[in-house]
């Protein structure tokens, strides 16, 4: 294996279930940095007493990362290598770290990522649903009337959606997305990744969701949603639609607030209907 190098930052992936998806290269990195910050130390102890890794760990967190993060380059320009850690998964999707390797990009630190365990990716594998194109959304708004606003703007996305939710906020959620994307569009749920009770639940967003309020057990751990993408024809008559509408807007606003309330009204992206404006007034 290379040898840790001084001065670096790496970010490494832990097990979001089974233990034995800790790389050995993982370990290694975790086993000979200087130092490892992790979003809750008194989990990530347990983990790293599991491989006999006992090395010295400080809190990095989405509520201290910013105070901390100055603290941590400077320890990096000392020559120390650290690396980085979440609770479960890969550091920085829906997870703390961004801040931190933003600065030391910024002052020419040397961050190494390992490859490793994400939920996302685990999920999607699994899933059969279309992966060439996706997009991941991460955790959904914990206010109802957010969430449904932010579903209603992605109505017509033609990529795989992918979101993260949480236990308490399941069946509501489930809820939402029959409400806004009606109940037939397909989906799969996936939950308790790589653990014991690991779930897929698959079909119309109906039938999963009758699926989770009929089995209370099915309503416990993490999940990952993953819906397929607005039908070709569907996006086309929406996109259509949303047209038009801009097109009445223009007569009392700007070309470009029109895109906007049009895109919101409709669930569009503001800039495709600006530029299919655009391409409309030059032909």
């Amino acid at each position: 294996m290379s040898q840790i190098a001084s001065g670096t930052l790496y970010i490494v992936p832990t097990p979001i279930g089974n233990l034995g998806d800790l790389s050995p290269r993982a370990q290694q990195v975790l086993a000979e940095v200087a130092a490892i910050a992790a979003e809750d130390t008194r989990h990530s102890r347990k983990l790293l007493q599991q491989f006999a890794i006992n090395n010295e760990v400080f809190a990095l967190h989405e509520h201290n990362e910013r105070e901390r993060a100055q603290a941590v380059i400077t320890r990096l320009q000392a020559g120390d290598s650290l690396a980085l850690i979440s609770d479960a998964g890969t550091p920085l999707i829906s997870d703390p770290g961004y801040v931190l390797v933003q600065q030391c990009r910024e002052q020419g630190l040397r961050v190494v990522a390992l490859p490793g365990p994400c939920a996302i990716t685990t999920a999607l594998s699994g899933a059969g649903l279309p992966t060439d194109r996706f997009t991941f959304e991460g955790f959904l708004p914990a206010k109802p009337q957010q969430r449904r606003k932010t579903l209603a703007e992605l109505v017509a996305e033609p990529r795989t959606l992918v979101f993260y939710e949480s236990p308490h906020r399941i069946v509501a959620t489930l809820q939402d997305l029959q409400e806004v994307f009606g109940a037939e569009r397909k989906m799969v749920l996936a939950r308790e990744l790589t653990k014991q009770f690991e779930t897929y639940l698959s079909g119309s967003i109906a039938e999963v969701a009758a699926q989770v309020n009929a089995d209370a057990n099915q309503q416990r751990g993490e999940f990952v949603l993953m819906l397929s993408g607005a039908p070709a024809t569907e996006q086309q008559a929406d996109v259509q639609t949303g047209l038009r509408t801009l097109q009445l807007l223009r007569a009392h606003m700007p070309l470009k607030k029109a895109a906007a309330c049009a895109a919101e009204i409709h669930g569009l992206r503001k800039n495709q209907l600006y530029q299919l404006a655009l391409e409309h007034d030059n032909t």
